[in-house]
Protein backbone atom coordinates (compact mmCIF):
# COMPACT_ATOMS: atom_id res chain seq x y z
CA UNK A 1 0.00 0.00 0.00
CA UNK A 2 1.04 3.54 -0.45
CA UNK A 3 0.73 5.20 2.56
CA UNK A 4 1.40 8.45 4.60
CA UNK A 5 0.60 9.78 8.38
CA UNK A 6 -0.96 12.85 9.21
CA UNK A 7 -3.80 14.71 10.61
CA UNK A 8 -6.95 15.30 9.53
CA UNK A 9 -8.49 18.18 9.83
CA UNK A 10 -11.45 19.42 11.68
CA UNK A 11 -14.72 20.18 9.42
CA UNK A 12 -14.84 23.54 9.88
CA UNK A 13 -11.64 24.40 8.05
CA UNK A 14 -12.25 21.68 5.23
CA UNK A 15 -15.25 24.17 4.55
CA UNK A 16 -12.81 27.37 4.70
CA UNK A 17 -10.30 25.55 2.55
CA UNK A 18 -12.95 24.65 0.17
CA UNK A 19 -14.28 27.91 -0.04
CA UNK A 20 -10.77 29.26 -0.98
CA UNK A 21 -10.12 27.05 -3.51
CA UNK A 22 -13.32 27.56 -4.98
CA UNK A 23 -12.16 31.40 -5.57
CA UNK A 24 -8.91 30.21 -6.97
CA UNK A 25 -10.37 27.94 -9.26
CA UNK A 26 -12.46 30.40 -10.44
CA UNK A 27 -9.21 32.15 -12.13
CA UNK A 28 -9.22 29.26 -14.44
CA UNK A 29 -5.77 28.75 -13.52
CA UNK A 30 -3.60 25.84 -14.95
CA UNK A 31 -3.72 24.57 -11.73
CA UNK A 32 -4.59 20.52 -10.38
CA UNK A 33 -6.35 22.06 -7.13
CA UNK A 34 -6.30 19.93 -4.17
CA UNK A 35 -9.88 17.79 -3.37
CA UNK A 36 -11.46 18.22 0.02
CA UNK A 37 -10.62 14.42 0.82
CA UNK A 38 -7.16 15.64 0.19
CA UNK A 39 -6.76 18.24 2.91
CA UNK A 40 -4.82 17.06 5.61
CA UNK A 41 -1.43 18.02 7.36
CA UNK A 42 1.41 15.46 6.27
CA UNK A 43 3.74 14.84 8.84
CA UNK A 44 5.62 11.76 6.89
CA UNK A 45 5.46 10.18 3.52
CA UNK A 46 6.00 6.76 3.84
CA UNK A 47 5.42 5.60 -0.03
CA UNK A 48 4.64 1.76 -1.11
CA UNK A 49 5.19 -0.45 2.51
CA UNK A 50 4.34 -3.65 2.65
CA UNK A 51 2.28 -5.46 5.48
CA UNK A 52 5.32 -6.21 7.82
CA UNK A 53 6.39 -2.16 7.25
CA UNK A 54 2.52 -1.70 7.98
CA UNK A 55 2.83 -3.15 11.24
CA UNK A 56 5.99 -1.29 12.16
CA UNK A 57 4.72 1.87 11.05
CA UNK A 58 1.84 1.33 13.36
CA UNK A 59 3.69 0.22 15.99
CA UNK A 60 5.95 3.78 15.76
CA UNK A 61 2.91 5.78 15.92
CA UNK A 62 1.44 4.42 18.69
CA UNK A 63 4.44 4.62 20.99
CA UNK A 64 5.04 8.52 19.71
CA UNK A 65 1.23 9.22 20.08
CA UNK A 66 1.66 8.19 23.41
CA UNK A 67 4.48 10.45 23.86
CA UNK A 68 2.81 13.69 22.49
CA UNK A 69 0.09 15.39 23.97
CA UNK A 70 -2.92 17.50 22.10
CA UNK A 71 -1.77 21.06 20.59
CA UNK A 72 -3.77 23.78 19.30
CA UNK A 73 -3.07 24.17 15.35
CA UNK A 74 -4.04 27.46 13.41
CA UNK A 75 -4.41 27.72 9.86
CA UNK A 76 -3.66 31.09 8.31
CA UNK A 77 -1.39 32.69 5.35
CA UNK A 78 -1.34 31.85 1.84
CA UNK A 79 2.41 30.81 -0.24
CA UNK A 80 3.55 29.21 -2.99
CA UNK A 81 6.95 26.60 -3.23
CA UNK A 82 9.88 27.54 -3.91
CA UNK A 83 8.36 30.98 -3.67
CA UNK A 84 5.58 33.51 -5.65
CA UNK A 85 8.25 34.30 -8.90
CA UNK A 86 8.13 30.88 -9.56
CA UNK A 87 5.08 28.89 -8.02
CA UNK A 88 4.70 25.19 -8.02
CA UNK A 89 2.60 24.65 -5.04
CA UNK A 90 0.28 26.91 -3.94
CA UNK A 91 -0.71 26.55 0.33
CA UNK A 92 -2.27 27.43 3.44
CA UNK A 93 0.36 28.13 5.80
CA UNK A 94 -0.23 26.30 9.49
CA UNK A 95 0.90 28.20 12.93
CA UNK A 96 1.38 25.52 15.66
CA UNK A 97 3.29 25.49 19.10
CA UNK A 98 6.76 23.76 19.40
CA UNK A 99 4.18 20.24 19.78
CA UNK A 100 4.18 20.01 16.03
CA UNK A 101 7.38 20.00 15.02
CA UNK A 102 8.19 17.51 17.86
CA UNK A 103 5.75 15.55 17.27
CA UNK A 104 6.96 15.37 13.22
CA UNK A 105 10.42 14.92 13.89
CA UNK A 106 10.05 12.05 17.20
CA UNK A 107 8.04 9.81 14.19
CA UNK A 108 10.53 10.63 11.03
CA UNK A 109 13.49 9.45 13.82
CA UNK A 110 11.80 6.30 14.75
CA UNK A 111 10.32 5.72 11.13
CA UNK A 112 14.75 6.37 9.98
CA UNK A 113 15.58 3.18 12.56
CA UNK A 114 13.17 1.26 10.69
CA UNK A 115 14.62 2.08 6.61
CA UNK A 116 12.28 4.73 5.97
CA UNK A 117 14.46 7.79 4.71
CA UNK A 118 14.34 10.81 6.69
CA UNK A 119 13.09 13.91 5.28
CA UNK A 120 16.20 16.49 3.66
CA UNK A 121 14.11 19.22 3.76
CA UNK A 122 13.32 20.98 7.10
CA UNK A 123 9.71 20.45 7.99
CA UNK A 124 7.37 23.56 7.18
CA UNK A 125 3.50 22.55 7.67
CA UNK A 126 1.75 24.10 5.17
CA UNK A 127 -1.73 22.15 3.29
CA UNK A 128 -1.54 22.19 -0.05
CA UNK A 129 -4.50 23.77 -2.18
CA UNK A 130 -3.13 22.79 -5.67
CA UNK A 131 0.05 22.30 -8.07
CA UNK A 132 1.00 24.27 -10.38
CA UNK A 133 0.78 22.65 -14.11
CA UNK A 134 1.60 25.51 -16.34
CA UNK A 135 1.56 29.26 -16.67
CA UNK A 136 -2.31 29.45 -17.90
CA UNK A 137 -4.15 32.19 -16.37
CA UNK A 138 -1.29 32.01 -13.03
CA UNK A 139 -0.61 35.46 -11.99
CA UNK A 140 -4.86 35.78 -11.73
CA UNK A 141 -4.31 32.94 -9.24
CA UNK A 142 -1.40 34.19 -7.47
CA UNK A 143 -2.57 38.19 -7.19
CA UNK A 144 -6.25 36.41 -5.64
CA UNK A 145 -4.04 33.92 -3.19
CA UNK A 146 -1.96 37.17 -1.95
CA UNK A 147 -5.44 39.13 -1.39
CA UNK A 148 -5.24 35.82 1.59
CA UNK A 149 -1.59 36.39 2.84
CA UNK A 150 -2.77 37.64 6.25
CA UNK A 151 -6.15 35.63 6.58
CA UNK A 152 -6.90 32.98 9.20
CA UNK A 153 -8.79 29.84 8.16
CA UNK A 154 -9.73 28.38 11.55
CA UNK A 155 -8.05 27.04 14.65
CA UNK A 156 -8.27 23.61 15.75
CA UNK A 157 -6.87 20.63 18.46
CA UNK A 158 -4.57 17.90 17.32
CA UNK A 159 -5.75 15.30 19.03
CA UNK A 160 -4.71 12.46 16.87
CA UNK A 161 -2.96 10.99 13.53
CA UNK A 162 -3.97 8.77 11.22
CA UNK A 163 -1.95 6.68 8.49
CA UNK A 164 -3.65 6.89 5.23
CA UNK A 165 -3.36 4.53 2.33
CA UNK A 166 -3.36 6.23 -0.46
CA UNK A 167 -5.24 4.60 -3.78
CA UNK A 168 -4.19 6.42 -6.79
CA UNK A 169 -6.60 6.43 -9.85
CA UNK A 170 -6.96 8.54 -13.36
CA UNK A 171 -9.32 10.91 -11.43
CA UNK A 172 -7.72 11.49 -8.75
CA UNK A 173 -5.82 9.81 -5.44
CA UNK A 174 -8.54 7.67 -2.78
CA UNK A 175 -7.45 8.42 0.67
CA UNK A 176 -8.49 5.68 3.13
CA UNK A 177 -7.82 5.44 6.83
CA UNK A 178 -5.91 2.53 7.77
CA UNK A 179 -5.34 3.70 11.57
CA UNK A 180 -6.22 6.09 13.86
CA UNK A 181 -4.30 6.70 17.23
CA UNK A 182 -5.00 9.52 19.58
CA UNK A 183 -2.34 11.65 20.99
CA UNK A 184 -2.00 10.92 24.76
Amino acid sequence: MRAFIAIELDRPIKEALIGLVRELRSTRADVRWVAPAGMHLTLKFLGPIDDGQALRVKDIMVRAAGRHHAFPLKLEGTGAFPGEGSPRVLWVGIAAADELAALQADLDTALEAEGFEREKRDFRPHLTLGRVKGPDRLPRAMAELAKRRDESFGSMVATRITLFESLLHPEGAEYRTVLEVPLS
